[in-house]
């Protein structure tokens, strides 16, 4: 069940009130229930088709109201026809009861029909699931908590983030509590962290910079549904106008007056922002720059355009952290980058699966083989999930149809996500002819640790001169049907890590590349450390 969730799918259960079927949503749909629950959404309950195309298109709702992102509930075709449902967490615990107001459907060009269930929800009981619940209170909690304090007319302002607070960050935001204080006093903050449901993410090392906000700062753990941008990154992807247009609803709930989404950088433009009416203030800061003569985070008008430095991108960072090398102290807080060196280890300690693609008689087995060796002489514990080796094991019984095949490349990815969890390293050398399957597996290891797609490239015409299993020429005479390359598709990656054509080369010039790869990008040591362990 959670893997099905991991993929955007939700999943019928079969506990909940006895007159409603029941039903657990996947992450958005959960993420969204949980905000209308708590009333953090001004919204009774999921969206019809006639709201959700008039928030897409113009970010209203039929009545004229501003909101940004559609809030809708997608459910499978067995659910279609129901009149109530009972919505559950993903242990199958009723969350709320759904009175189902309208189905309708939706379609895109990858993602096929899809259907929908509007109408309002009732709360059932309270959400005890997922990451960091004592730091979840409602929006009515927060404001009643400020509205016990003298001082609870003041400015509230709200940071909304999903990444590590850097020094640039807290600079920013000392500034503008300072700015928006009166009578000698900063005003209020309430950082709004959005973390997964299940997934802690990089809270800790949001967390960690407790000590450095102003005085009087608080944290509210939420959960928003994670548009594409956002999901990119492993530090905390691209927020759009929508992302921080949504965040300032959620914020205004909880009483704040003033909104700064912390992106990295300056974030979405705020005029766009602002054009989709989030009811708050959205700041939109000077950019600050490290001044290296000073030693000093200033304004960038502040600051001689000489001796400027911008704080470390995402992919910096990230390299900083996969080669194990500490985050240098000008640009984020010791505590801060402890917890990022803890929650991101380098890449020698970090779970790794290596997908070989690539068609019959590519090459790919002997180079994983290859591989395996390599990476093992290295001192890193290996698997080698070859495709012949999981046919006669893992996938005994399935055909060569393209159901069966996906659920292959699935029972694959699943074992390899399991290697890759513990720490270990998988390699796995199946065709893997489509291009969603290959997505899939993807998605199921990196929740886990670092996925490594290496495309073999070898053309079809050299796959089929060198046919020793005769597979091709069986195939050119119809007595294997659905054969990759003749008869079904393959689907070359457009998101390799790694192109190898084995063309006219040994199978031990692919290899050293491939471990080349592996040791420029961190996952196995260099030449010289493996030199220096074995002296």
């Amino acid at each position: 069940m959670v893997r099905a969730h991991r993929q955007g799918n939700g999943s019928v259960g079969d506990t909940g009130r006895p007159d409603a079927p029941v039903f657990a949503p996947g992450p958005d749909g959960l993420a969204h229930l949980e905000l209308i629950l708590s009333g953090a959404y001004p919204l009774a309950g999921f969206m019809t088709r006639e709201e959700a195309e008039s928030v897409a298109r113009g970010g209203r709702l039929p009545d004229g109201r501003p909101w940004p992102v559609p809030v809708t509930l997608e459910v499978p075709e067995e659910l279609v026809g129901q009149e109530r449902l009972t919505l559950t967490d993903l242990e199958g615990a009723p969350l709320a009861e759904l009175a189902v107001r309208e189905h309708w459907e939706s379609s895109g060009e990858d993602t096929g029909s899809r259907h929908h269930l509007a109408g309002d929800v009732a709360l059932l009981r309270p959400p005890t699931y997922g990451v960091l619940r004592e730091l979840r209170p409602t929006p009515a909690e927060v404001r009643a908590q400020r509205e016990l304090e003298p001082s609870s007319d003041r400015s509230l302002l709200a940071v909304v983030t999903d990444r590590p607070l850097h020094h640039r960050a807290l600079h920013q935001i000392r500034a503008e509590a300072e700015a928006l204080g009166r009578g000698g006093e900063r005003a209020e903050v309430l950082v709004i962290l959005d973390t997964g449901l299940h997934d802690e993410g990089l809270a800790a090392a949001v967390l960690a910079a407790e000590l450095l906000l102003p005085p009087r700062s608080s944290f509210a753990v939420i959960t928003l549904p994670r548009s594409e941008a956002r999901s990119a990154s492993p530090l905390g992807g691209a927020w759009t106008e929508r992302d921080a247009a949504l965040a300032g609803h959620v914020a205004a709930a909880y009483g704040a007056t003033h909104l700064l989404v912390e992106a990295g950088g300056r974030g979405p433009e705020t005029e766009r922002v602002m054009a989709l009416k989030p009811p708050l203030t959205v700041l939109d800061p000077e950019p600050w720059k490290y001044d290296e003569g000073e030693a000093l985070w200033k304004p960038f008008s502040h600051v001689d355009p000489r001796e400027a430095r911008p704080e470390l991108t995402d992919a910096e960072v990230e390299a900083e952290l996969a080669h194990g090398r500490e985050l240098p102290s000008w640009f984020t807080p010791a505590r801060v980058g402890a917890e990022l060196a803890r929650l991101r280890p380098a890449r020698t300690e970090r779970g790794l699966t290596l997908l070989f693609t690539g068609l019959s008689g590519s090459g790919k087995s002997t180079i994983a083989r290859g591989v395996c060796d390599g990476i093992r002489r290295s001192g890193r514990t290996v698997t080698l999930l070859d495709g012949d080796l999981v046919r006669r094991m893992l996938s005994k019984g399935l055909t060569f149809s393209r159901e069966d095949r996906e659920l292959n490349i699935r029972r694959i990815g699943y074992v390899a996500s399991e290697i890759t969890r513990h720490g270990g390293v998988a390699v796995c050398a199946p065709i893997a002819p489509y291009a969603a399957g290959r997505a899939e597996f993807r998605a199921m290891v990196e929740e886990f640790g670092d996925f490594f797609l290496v495309h073999v490239a070898t053309p079809l015409e050299e796959c089929e001169a060198r046919d020793r299993k005769g597979l091709y020429a069986k195939a050119r005479a119809g007595e294997i049907p659905e054969f990759t390359g003749i008869s079904d598709p393959y689907e070359e990656p457009t998101d390799a890590d790694l192109v190898v054509d084995t063309v006219g080369t040994d199978p031990a010039e692919s290899v050293a590349v491939v471990m080349a790869a592996l040791r420029e990008g961190g996952w196995l040591p260099s030449d010289q450390h493996v030199s220096e362990d074995r002296a």
